[in-house]
C-alpha cells in the first residue's frame, strides 16, 4: 500500500511539473526587458528578488552593465546582454569585440546564465536615418566570432533585435511580406549569418504603436480579443495585428532563403501613460490577451507552436526620451518604485494575480514642492516651468493623461514638484525664484499622483528630450 502511495505521488509530480496551469511556481515562458533610463535606479539584488519571486525566468538588458549583470549571478535567470548602437563602431574591431566577450561573458564564467548577446537596438530603425547601416553587420560577425573562439559560441549567441520596420509588405498582406527595399540585400545576407549560427531573428512588436500612429488604424485590431478578422491569401484571415505582424516577417523570412530561423519577439507592450490610448485598463487587456495566447501555444497561422517573447518593460523608465511620444516612460509593468500597476498572470491562465513587489524600496520624505499661489513674480513662472520640466517628467500633463485636467495651480505644483523629486528634495530644487514652497500635504488630486522619490540606488543618467516636456507642460498651463 505504502509503494502505491509513493508511486501515485510521483505521478501526481510529474504531472504538476508538466502543467505551467497547475504549476503556480514554475518558471514562465515569458521574459521582461529590465531597462537602465531611470533617474532613480532600484538595488538590483532587490530587483532580481522580485523576478525570482514571480518566477520570471528571462530578461533581457539594454547594456553590460556590471551592477544589474552582477546581481544576475547565479540567480538562474537567463540573461540577454546588449552593446549599445553607440557602440557598433567599436565592436567593428574584431580586437575590442574580444575584449568585450572577455569583460562581459567569459568574466561570468558559468555563474551568469547568459544565452544572447544583442549587438545594437533597432539600428536599422527609419528614425536613425542609416546611421548604423554600415557598422552593424560587421559588429554582429565580430561579436559571434569572439564568442566563437572564447569557446562559448555554442551555447551564446549574437543577434540584433530589430524593430518591425525593417519589413513590409506592398498590399498590407502578411502573405506579401518582404524586407525593405533598402536594406533588403543586408537583411537577407544577414539573416542567412544568424541562420548559418544557430541564432535567431529578434523582432519588437508593438500593437500600440500601430494604434498611435494612424487614426484609421481599427482599434480592436490592436487586441486579441477585438473580434475583428482581416483576410489574406489562402483563406488566411488573421484576429489581431499582433499575429499579422508576425506572420509579415515570417514571410519575409521565406522570401530571402531562411523560412525555419526561429523568430523571437525581444519587445512587446502597452504603456500606461503619456497617450489617450495608453492607461491601465487598455494596458491590462493587451497583456491580458497576449499572455492567454502565449499559454495556449498556438503560435500564428503561418507559424503555430511556441512563440518566445520579452514583455516591455519591468518599469516606468523618466528618463527615457520622448521623441517617439510621451508614452515613452510608462511602459512599466511595474512603477518607478517597484509596485505592481495592475494584476497580470504571467502563467497566461487568466487569474487576478498581483505580482511580488520588489522589495526593501525606500523613500525621501513625505513632503511635496508646490506652487505658492501668494508668490508675487507671477511673470517668472513660464521661464519656471519650462525649467522645471527639462529636468524632469511632465509627460502625465497631456491630453487624455493621467494628470490632464488639473487646473492651472495643480498643472504648476505637479510640475514644480516632479523636479523637486528628482533632485532628491534638495531644497534649492523648491525656489523657483519665490514661486515654489515645501508642504507636507500630499498634492495628489483628481486621481493624479504626485509621487515621493525613492531613495536612489545608483547614479543618474543624462536626460532625454525634456525641452519636449517642457513646452507641452508649459502649453497645458497656458492654455488651460
Amino acid at each position: 500500500m505504502a509503494r502505491l502511495l509513493r508511486l501515485l505521488a510521483g505521478v501526481a509530480t510529474l504531472l504538476l511539473a508538466a502543467s505551467p496551469a497547475m504549476a503556480g511556481n514554475d518558471p514562465v515562458e515569458v521574459g521582461v526587458n529590465w531597462g537602465s533610463q531611470l533617474s532613480h535606479p532600484l538595488l538590483p539584488s532587490s530587483v532580481v528578488k522580485m523576478l525570482k519571486d514571480n518566477g520570471i525566468a528571462r530578461v533581457k538588458m539594454f547594456d553590460a552593465d556590471p551592477w544589474p549583470v552582477g546581481a544576475l549571478v547565479d540567480s538562474g535567470i537567463e540573461v540577454m546582454l546588449g552593446i549599445p548602437n553607440d557602440m557598433l563602431m567599436t565592436m567593428n574591431s574584431y580586437g575590442s569585440a574580444q575584449d568585450w566577450v572577455k569583460e562581459n561573458v567569459t568574466a561570468y564564467g558559468d555563474k551568469l546564465k547568459l544565452k544572447y548577446v544583442a549587438v545594437g537596438n533597432e539600428p536599422f530603425l527609419k528614425a536613425y536615418n542609416g546611421s548604423f547601416m554600415k557598422t552593424t553587420f560587421p559588429a554582429l560577425k565580430n561579436v559571434q566570432k569572439a564568442l566563437d573562439e572564447a569557446g562559448v559560441g555554442d551555447k551564446v549567441k549574437a543577434v540584433v533585435p530589430l524593430n518591425a520596420d525593417v519589413y513590409v509588405s506592398p498590399d498590407d498582406k502578411p502573405s506579401s511580406g518582404a524586407f525593405r527595399p533598402d536594406i533588403n540585400g543586408l537583411m537577407t545576407d544577414m539573416v542567412k549569418f544568424l541562420h548559418d549560427h544557430g541564432a535567431p531573428f529578434v523582432v519588437n512588436i508593438y500593437p500600440f504603436l500601430s494604434l498611435y500612429q494612424s487614426d484609421d488604424f481599427p482599434f480592436e485590431f490592436a487586441f486579441f480579443d477585438g473580434g475583428k478578422n482581416i483576410q489574406d491569401k489562402g483563406e488566411i484571415s488573421y484576429s489581431n495585428v499582433f499575429d499579422a505582424n508576425y506572420d509579415t516577417l515570417v514571410n519575409a523570412l521565406k522570401k530571402a532563403g531562411v523560412p525555419k530561423l526561429k523568430v523571437i519577439v525581444g519587445e512587446a507592450g502597452w504603456p500606461t501613460d503619456g497617450n489617450k490610448n495608453a492607461n491601465l485598463k487598455l494596458a491590462r487587456r493587451f497583456y491580458d490577451g497576449l499572455l492567454k495566447k502565449l499559454s495556449k501555444n498556438e503560435g500564428t497561422p503561418v507559424r503555430p507552436g511556441n512563440m518566445e517573447v520579452y514583455l516591455f518593460g519591468l518599469f516606468d523608465e523618466d528618463m527615457k526620451s520622448i521623441a517617439p511620444g510621451n508614452f515613452e516612460r510608462h511602459w512599466g509593468i511595474f512603477t518607478y518604485d517597484g509596485k505592481p500597476k495592475f494584476p497580470i498572470d504571467l502563467t497566461g491562465q487568466g487569474h487576478d494575480k498581483v505580482l511580488s513587489p520588489v522589495p526593501d524600496v525606500e523613500y525621501l520624505p513625505h513632503q511635496w514642492c508646490v506652487f505658492d499661489d501668494g508668490a508675487k513674480e507671477k511673470s517668472k513662472l513660464p521661464g519656471n516651468i519650462q525649467y522645471a520640466c527639462a529636468s524632469g517628467d511632465c509627460t502625465a500633463l497631456g491630453y487624455g493623461c493621467s494628470c490632464n485636467g488639473l487646473d492651472e495651480k495643480s498643472n504648476i505644483s505637479y510640475a514644480f514638484n516632479m523636479y523637486f523629486q528628482m533632485q532628491d528634495q534638495d531644497v534649492r530644487a523648491c525656489d523657483f525664484d519665490g514661486l515654489a514652497k515645501i508642504t507636507d500635504k500630499n498634492a495628489s488630486t483628481r486621481g493624479c499622483l504626485f509621487p515621493i522619490q525613492i531613495l536612489s540606488a545608483g547614479g543618474r543618467p543624462t536626460p532625454g528630450n525634456g525641452w519636449a516636456a517642457a513646452l507641452l507642460a508649459l502649453a497645458v498651463v497656458l492654455f488651460v
